[in-house]
């Protein structure tokens, strides 16, 4: 299968770029800046795509069979000062769609849209969330546009953890010198509470399952481990040969209340349906694993 994957150059598109092309298929990665020289997301086809523009011409798209559409926006790419809930409607609700119709228009047969879990793992906070509001009409809309000749689905993940080689991740990054000590005075210490987290490598055997196996118009919701966030940072610190840090009910400065949907202090947990689990054909346990791969590239880079 020639797929492109747009947002190819972040953490959980370039994951997958790599993981399918170890997978035998043929692979171009999508998004405004390239990958950095000499790594492995630069030794595969590079096309520059802003996908809130739609400016990729369809004699481009018209090229794969499928897409992966792993980009999107979030808290962290939300400008400050800037008006949210237009930022949210022209960049998820309107932007997410809008492509994949382009996808769709040129020709590309299958479309796997990765989303948010809060939807689907808590349904109450489509109302009361503009960000999670964002992300629900995104993916209707986006399956919306399916048809008997255009497959749309989309893999709604959890938070996700893992590492890709030649690829920093700030927030990664920062948690492992946390853990190990490297940014004091920052107060050692978790919130209470936890949510549900999955791998890179878990998420891209679903994104493979799905192109593969998917039923069309269906929003999967995937996940793994249900971790506290003692048990998340706990296993940073363990990493690194430190004691897990203490819970205090206080506002975490690597995790603040307002990237916290769901609450400071509450638990987001859930099982993946185990039927759904099987047909996407991911591995489950892998989050711990994905933690110390993480804290063994940043510990090398220094």
């Amino acid at each position: 299968m020639n797929i492109l994957v747009v947002g190819g150059t972040g953490l959980i598109g370039g994951h997958a770029a790599l993981y399918l092309e170890s997978r035998g298929h043929e692979v171009a990665i999508a998004g405004r800046n390239p990958p950095a020289e000499g790594t492995p997301l630069a030794a595969l086809e590079y096309l520059r795509c802003d996908y809130v523009a739609c400016d990729l011409p369809a004699q481009q798209l018209a090229r794969f069979d499928a897409l992966v559409f792993a980009a999107g926006n979030d808290i962290r790419h939300l400008p400050a000062g800037g008006d949210e809930s237009f930022f949210w409607q022209r960049n998820n609700i309107e932007g997410v769609p809008r492509f994949i119709a382009a996808a769709r228009d040129a020709g590309i047969a299958c479309a796997v849209q990765v989303g948010s879990f809060y939807p689907q793992a808590m349904p109450v906070l489509v109302e009361r969330s503009a960000y999670v509001r964002s992300r629900h009409l995104a993916d209707s809309a986006a399956r919306a546009l399916a048809t008997e000749r255009f497959r749309v689905l989309s893999v709604n993940a959890p938070f996700v953890v893992g590492a890709v080689p030649g690829l920093v991740v700030g927030m990664f990054r920062a948690y492992t010198a946390y853990a190990e000590g490297k940014l004091a005075p920052a107060p050692v210490f978790v919130p209470p509470g936890g949510v549900n987290f999955i791998s890179t490598r878990s998420l891209s055997e679903a994104i493979e399952g799905a192109l593969l196996r998917g039923e069309n118009g269906k929003a999967y919701l995937v996940g793994d481990q249900n971790l506290s966030w003692q048990d998340y940072f706990g296993a940073f610190f363990e990493a690194v040969g430190r004691p897990r840090p203490p819970v205090i009910d206080q506002e975490h400065p690597f995790l603040p209340d307002s990237a916290l949907y769901f609450g400071r202090g509450n638990y987001l947990y859930y099982e993946p349906d185990e039927r759904e689990t099987r047909l996407l054909g991911y591995r489950r346990g892998d989050v711990l694993a994905a933690i110390g791969e993480v804290v063994a590239q940043y510990r090398t880079q220094g």
